[in-house]
């Protein structure tokens, strides 16, 4: 199973440097442009399926990406965005200024991270543990000897980040270290014999 990975488009609070988390805004015209370029570069793929976040920007970008394929897009759940709480809407500015070094540790030492109503990073892995389960589990039904699944997955920035977190095996310390989730990166997830690889990781050369 080949698992095309892509954060959505620039969003307007993005361009605004506020926190989305489960709160939603539109894609940018940049992000829709953005969209618009990874379309193009997975043009050739044959995909079984197309699943995104359930949260508007993942499933605008799903669709732009998509194109004329007769596929529905379908939603996960487990893959939406962190929670973040009382932060969500607000600009990060605004949230350094109040909550200072809990607001520089979500950053800078996840494993200290307290959530102000919102969720932890020990939540967020288990969640998304389970979504990956799902997917590999969706593909097995789907699966025969002539071809591997193939499958477009639309999320956001901590959730890939909880993807290389979980299948490297990595410590909490190591949570953002590179790349950088640009909006539409492209990263490929191998899963072969239970095995999970890597072939790509958050690729920007459409951009």
């Amino acid at each position: 199973m080949k698992i095309y990975i892509t954060r959505h488009g620039e969003t307007q609070w993005n361009s605004e440097r506020r926190m989305q988390g489960r709160k939603n805004s539109s894609l940018t015209p940049k992000g829709m442009e953005d969209a618009e370029k990874l379309k193009e570069r997975l043009a050739s793929v044959d995909f079984d399926k197309i699943y995104a976040s359930p949260l508007g920007r993942a499933m605008e970008t799903a669709e732009i990406i998509k194109g004329d394929r007769n596929l529905p897009v379908e939603t996960l759940p487990d893959f939406m965005e962190m929670s973040f709480g009382q932060w969500e809407g607000r600009k990060v500015e605004e949230i350094e200024a109040v909550y200072g070094q809990k607001y520089r540790n979500f950053w800078e030492a996840p494993e200290k991270y307290e959530p102000m109503g919102g969720e932890s990073f020990p939540q967020m892995l288990k969640r998304i543990e389970k979504g990956l389960k799902v997917l590999a589990e969706n593909a097995e039904n789907q699966e025969n000897t002539e071809k591997e699944a193939v499958v477009l997955l639309v999320v956001h920035a901590v959730v890939i980040k909880s993807i290389y977190v979980l299948v490297k095996n990595l410590p909490m310390e190591e949570f953002w270290n590179p790349p950088f989730m640009h909006g539409t990166n492209l990263t490929i997830l191998e899963i072969k014999d239970g095995k999970k690889k890597f072939l790509l990781e958050g690729d920007i050369s459409h951009l």
